[in-house]
């Protein structure tokens, strides 16, 4: 054979042998169920979860609570170790089952997860716990939840339904998919409106008294000033409201938040609980272990600042509201802690706005702390003290005294 065919031959052989490689690398998905049971008044849910697909992940390890996930079994091999379950699913089709307490009775003696007769308030990334999976890297997830309810019950989640009522899961960026944010079951009642291009749900169990269209409002002349900052906030959101005996506050979780029916939408301190949560929401931050105050100074913050921009208070009461902070924030000088509340945050709220003024002032105007926390919101995951200073100096453009540790530790 002349030479010439042979190196057309080979050629042909490599860019065949290049096509399968590329096709081995195509993404590959297998599909996971998600299946809760309710049953009324019944504090314990049964969940399962089922991998169907030509190929599977070798392993999965549950991160679970022991005393919330009990009574674990499996079609496939399965080892359980304090607070691990690992599971290694059969080929093709495979089932892991467990019973969920429902019921979270918080310090307080107040609930932050609770089924009744007639309703049920929980977060879903707590009805299924963090998962790791072990997987191709081309190996990737589609994920339902499908919701068995009692009689009349309804349901509500931070998701889409399909045709068959089931919802659809999304987490952009990850491989595997579960269920995450607050839900809401049973005899419920809510109202909802495209608010700046966010679906906006607030939900509540029936014949509380609950302000779901008030609440509706004050979000649809706060929401877009927020979202101008967190250009990242989700396209859907679900707000839970339920009065005693669940917990009289607000806690946000992905996409959704829970807030007790008996907050004010503004305090008379002209701090607003809800827009605090909903400023988590849009940030998806947290902090390590001495820069949760960031986190938590900038919900506050962007809350006082958010009724500012939008009419909420006049940039007298903001002043007032400030000057009032800053009173509480001297019982706790020291921001450099573990968990921030209380006269931390506050202090946090004012070295913040402080901040903010300096990088306008630096910057002639042109910045403002607004481009580092959208920044911090676009990036997600953990924030450290290293990080937003290299943020807010970049924005400055020169050092930010209130940014030394001296300073934040109260000792300057």
């Amino acid at each position: 054979m002349p030479w010439i065919f042979r190196a057309i031959l080979s050629v042909a052989f490599i860019a065949s042998n290049m096509a399968l490689a590329a096709s081995d690398d195509r993404i590959k998905y297998y599909d996971i169920l998600y299946e809760a049971q309710l049953e009324a008044g019944n504090e314990v849910a049964r969940v399962s979860i089922t991998l169907k697909g030509a190929k599977l992940p070798s392993r999965l390890t549950l991160h679970v609570d022991p005393e919330r996930h009990k009574n674990v079994t499996s079609s496939g091999g399965v080892k359980i170790n304090n607070d691990e379950v690992i599971w290694e699913p059969n080929p093709g089709t495979s089932t892991l089952t467990y019973d969920f307490v429902i019921d979270e009775i918080k310090a307080s003696g107040r609930y932050d997860s609770r089924i009744t007769n007639k309703w049920a308030i929980f977060r879903s990334d707590k009805l299924v716990p963090p998962i790791s999976a072990r997987a191709a890297r081309s190996l990737q997830s589609r994920a339902t939840l499908a919701m068995k309810l009692p009689g009349e019950w309804s349901v509500l989640a931070p998701y889409s339904k399909n045709k068959r009522g089931d919802f659809e899961l999304k987490d952009p960026g990850r491989r595997f998919i579960r269920p995450k944010g607050w839900m809401i079951a049973g005899e419920i009642g809510s109202r909802q409106d495209v608010i700046d291009g966010t679906s906006t749900v607030i939900a509540a169990p029936l014949g509380k008294g609950v302000r779901r269209q008030d609440t509706l409002a004050f979000l649809s002349w706060t929401l877009p000033d927020l979202k101008k900052v967190f250009p990242e906030f989700p396209q859907e959101l679900l707000i839970v409201m339920a009065r005693d005996p669940m917990w009289r506050g607000g806690l946000s979780g992905t996409r959704s938040l829970f807030m007790h029916a008996d907050r004010p939408l503004i305090s008379g301190n002209r701090t607003s609980s809800i827009l605090h949560e909903l400023i988590h929401v849009g940030t998806g931050i947290r902090g390590d272990k001495e820069s949760d105050w960031i986190v938590e100074g900038i919900a506050e913050y962007y809350s006082l600042q958010t009724l500012r921009r939008s009419g909420g208070i006049s940039e007298r009461r903001f002043q007032q509201a400030l000057e009032n902070l800053a009173k509480w924030g001297t019982e706790s000088p020291n921001l450099l802690v573990k968990s921030s509340s209380g006269p931390v945050t506050a202090r946090a709220t004012v070295v913040l706005h402080e901040i903010d003024q300096t990088i306008q002032k630096s910057s002639n105007g042109n910045r403002s702390l607004d481009d580092v926390v959208t920044a911090l919101a676009a990036e997600r995951g953990e924030v450290t003290l290293k990080k937003f200073r290299a943020l807010v100096e970049e924005a400055a453009g020169n050092r930010v005294p209130q940014l030394d540790r001296k300073f934040l530790a109260g000792n300057d």
